[in-house]
């Protein structure tokens, strides 16, 4: 009872946005989240209902939706209303407006972004408000959904990634049993999922789960109702659209068990599913099993669900032949070998973009070009950095090599090919070559900002998840912890200064004491200000995260200062 009263009754009326306590509110909404994934697995679907509706109404459920709405790289997109929350007092009312007697969401505000074969796809923008209270709802769903997930589901679900659901295909074909595979692609998932199938099986409130489905849209100023589907932009359309692909696997291996009764014709069929949102693939023994019986009955599944497989992107391929998936092309030689490496198709869209940014920077500085490219490449390099994938690095370094050669010559037409080299070229340990640019720091002195090559990045097998693993689960603490400490460690393989301070805060953010991962970001924080003499050094810096460097130079300056970047670099 006495967690209770500290969660849902807490009040900040009187707290102002700089001084609350982000340790205590993170610790208490922790708290209840661990309380419902243990209803959960004792199958206590009433008090799951109850620990919902505490921190739904509570204020530091409220403060956490707020914060994430108004904090991350969307707190500047307005919906139809055009209103954002900028300041600590708007932010405050906020928190206090976040009711769901007498809530109505507003329609969503339809873009379209560009998709990688040409079309279009549409988002809906929610308003800041209702962007708010799904991210309060999504606090008490998400650890229902992890708890029930499939165990081969990757996608939108915390702490798992697309090199996990590699691992997985790797796992399932690196032995000689299935030869085919069942690539499999739903049409407009988003766009088509049941509201009658997520009213009756998702476990949230219905009455608020059905004013979101209807809200509708609004589009060249026109209101256009929604019937079906759950719009790509909302903060908790992904976990709905897994919830209602949850349950596919179970499907499968009720049909062909691995273990028990009839577990020798499940082994010997081969069948095993990788889903990362709604890409996925199912092996098999034989091209007629996957197409005859497997693929019946995922369109059987998917149509209770009022989904269907997309007829261009949906086939069935021998594994020698080899498939892409999540950027990735897998294929097993004949001499029984099975080889991961990047696909053409993601080399040339990176190329292709590397050689845009480089075209259209004629007139930056050198060192402001290098910065950006080094983001791009780390990126892709680590993305890729699990597979086999140092030859296509050595050919993707040489590429980037003759677009910065060009382009330096095109800089300037009227100097000599030699002077050119001596101007942005050097030789950088044992490498030859390495394109660079100066930069002159605040104190008068000058640095040169090195080019990231992809080639100087170790090649390391990627340790997968485990199935069963749950963040939400007291248990599993320990072991994320250290999977944690393993990836930011080779995020920041290069960056001596930012690993070290990452290890001696214990990878916590010395603000509020949460941990500092790729997806909350973090920033270098000088405990004494450059401005009042204090040194560069490792020993006068502070990891933290964004929105707590922001809050920490608000209350030292005394004003509401402007939003600083996402982080120091992202992967």
């Amino acid at each position: 009872m006495m967690t209770e009263r500290s969660v849902g009754a807490a009040s900040h009326a009187s707290l102002h946005w700089r001084d609350i306590d982000w340790r205590s509110v993170n610790r208490n909404v922790s708290r209840l989240q661990v309380r419902i994934v243990k209803a959960v697995e004792a199958g206590r679907w009433g008090k799951v209902k109850a620990l919902q509706r505490l921190l739904t109404h509570s204020q530091d459920g409220k403060l956490l939706a707020v914060r994430r709405v108004t904090e991350n790289q969307g707190g500047k997109t307005s919906g139809v209303d055009g209103i954002i929350w900028k300041t600590p007092e708007k932010k405050m009312a906020a928190v206090c407006a976040l009711r769901s007697r007498g809530y109505r969401p507003l329609p969503l505000r339809r873009i379209y972004i560009p998709k990688s074969n040409g079309k279009l796809r549409p988002l809906g923008i929610p308003t800041t408000k209702d962007r708010a209270m799904q991210a309060l709802y999504l606090l008490a769903l998400d650890p229902v959904a992890e708890t029930t997930a499939d165990v081969n589901s990757y996608g939108f679900r915390k702490k798992r990634s697309c090199a996990d659901a590699i691992a997985g295909c790797f796992a399932a074909l690196k032995h000689r049993n299935p030869h085919w595979v069942l690539e499999g692609d739903i049409r407009g998932c988003f766009d088509n999922i049941s509201h009658a199938w997520l009213l009756t099986h998702v476990p949230m409130d219905r009455v608020i789960l059905r004013k979101w489905l209807k809200a509708g849209y609004m589009e060249k100023s026109l209101f256009h109702a929604t019937e079906q589907g759950t719009p790509q932009g909302g903060i908790i359309s992904p976990v709905l659209a897994n919830l209602a692909l949850d349950g596919l696997e179970q499907r499968l291996r009720e049909k062909y068990p691995q273990r028990g009764k009839g577990s020798e014709k499940g082994r010997y069929a081969g069948v095993h599913l990788i889903r990362y949102a709604d890409d996925f693939i199912i092996t098999g023994r034989t091209k007629e099993l996957l197409e005859q019986e497997v693929k019946p009955l995922v369109v059987e599944f998917l149509h209770s669900r009022g989904l269907e497989l997309s007829v261009e992107k949906t086939r069935v391929t021998h594994i020698e032949e080899g498939f892409d998936f999540l950027g990735q092309n897998l294929r097993r030689y004949s001499n029984g070998k099975l080889w991961i490496t990047p696909s053409r198709k993601n080399i040339h869209t990176f190329l292709d973009n590397v050689r845009q940014v480089v075209r259209g920077a004629q007139a930056l500085p050198t060192w402001q070009l290098v910065t950006t490219l080094n983001r791009i490449i780390r990126g892709w390099a680590l993305y890729h950095g699990h597979v086999k994938s140092k030859r296509i690095f050595s050919r993707v370094d040489y590429a980037i090599f003759k677009a910065l050669w060009q382009w330096a010559l095109k800089r300037h037409p009227r100097k000599g090919k030699r002077w050119v080299m001596r101007k942005y070229f050097a030789r950088r340990g044992g490498r030859g070559w390495c394109f660079f640019g100066v930069r002159k720091q605040e104190n008068g002195d000058k640095e040169n900002v090195w080019l990231f090559h992809a080639t100087s990045l170790p090649v390391r097998p990627y340790v997968k998840i485990r199935r069963e693993a749950n963040p939400y689960h007291p248990a599993w603490e320990m072991y994320f912890e250290a999977r944690e400490s393993r990836y930011m460690a080779r995020t920041l393989w290069g960056h001596k200064t930012l690993l070290h301070l990452w290890r001696i805060q214990q990878g916590k953010c010395a603000e509020c004491g949460e941990p500092i991962t790729q997806e909350t970001g973090w920033q270098k924080h000088f405990v004494i200000s450059k401005v009042m003499g204090g040194p560069d050094g490792a020993t006068n810096c502070q990891l933290l995260h964004p929105q707590c460097h922001r809050q920490l130079h608000s209350q030292l300056c005394g004003f509401h200062g402007p939003r600083l970047s996402r982080g120091v670099m992202k992967a």
